[in-house]
């Protein structure tokens, strides 16, 4: 199977001047459901991601433990108690994008909640996959006929993909991952970032596969799928759904890894969020 290099002319080609005349509504409401009293942090990433790369207006679904540190760390995102489910389910009909699964859990409640995600997301939204959401997907594949939306970005590491498609992770860059995308996700647009030292992204509806040719090992530090995960929400969001968007989120995320990296024995999720703008900026002026 032939992989096609991208780097930052995919970037270049996706991220735009904003116009004069345009308000928050024009860049995405992006919901983020996640982060257990004990996995905070994994959902503040993600939401402090979405935040720094563009997404117009972004509420975090949340248990209440972390309501404090969400608004000292992301006060331009709103909160809502991940407990109450019928103002949760009320708020997504609302979103143009949906990220779940960073620091959810694989309790009863939050396999219950991905439930309802999966039966009440319409074909005009966008569904990110992430994290717990994949393990629980995993456990219960029977979810995946519930999923409505026309575009599904999965974003798992290696032992989550061996765990939801069944190819071991020696055995994962090849044409079976396409097989296995078909099979979970029938009639879907679905893209896979199957994220490593270097990501792979496979396009299932056209049948491709591409390869990211930036990032480095100071990279390899927790929190940073969360960050990747909220980075391609926002682009997602404000860009639209599409290949295009998504692989311009996961090159930015590595380029400014990158650029961190040139002075800096590791980088920290964080620091590639506020480095987020400024990349976004200069990409958008070449």
């Amino acid at each position: 199977m032939e992989t096609e290099e991208f780097g930052s002319e995919i970037a270049r080609r996706v991220i735009r001047p904003r116009p004069s005349q345009s308000h928050k509504g024009n860049y995405g409401r992006v919901l983020l459901i996640g982060g257990t009293e004990n996995f905070g942090g994994a959902i503040m990433m993600a939401a402090e991601a979405a935040v720094s790369s563009g997404a117009g207006l972004t509420s975090v679904a949340t248990d209440p433990a972390n309501l404090t540190a969400l608004h000292a760390r992301v006060p331009e995102a709103m909160f809502m108690d991940i407990h109450e489910q019928a103002r949760v389910l009320d708020l997504l009909k609302k979103q143009d994008v949906v990220l779940c699964g960073p620091g959810l859990g694989n309790s009863p409640y939050a396999l219950e909640l991905l439930t309802k995600l999966c039966q009440l997301a319409t074909p005009s939204q966008s569904l990110v996959l992430d994290a717990s959401a994949l393990d629980l997907l995993a456990q219960q594949p029977d979810l995946l006929s519930l999923i409505k939306v026309k575009q599904v970005v999965l974003t798992p590491h290696q032992m989550e993909w061996q765990r939801l498609s069944g190819i071991k992770i020696p055995d994962q860059e090849n044409v079976r991952n396409f097989q296995v995308l078909r099979q979970l996700f029938p009639k879907r647009n679905v893209i896979l970032v199957l994220k490593s030292n270097h990501t792979h992204v496979y396009d299932a509806t056209q049948e491709r596969a591409y390869l990211n040719a930036a990032g480095n090992p100071g990279m390899a530090t927790g929190g940073m799928g969360d960050t990747l995960a909220g980075i391609i929400a926002a682009f997602l969001g404000q860009f639209g759904p599409s290949l295009d968007a998504v692989l311009a989120a996961v090159h930015c995320h590595s380029a400014a890894g990158d650029l961190l990296y040139q002075d800096k024995y590791l980088v920290r999720p964080t620091e590639i969020s506020a480095m987020m703008p400024k990349l976004m900026k200069r990409y958008s002026n070449e």
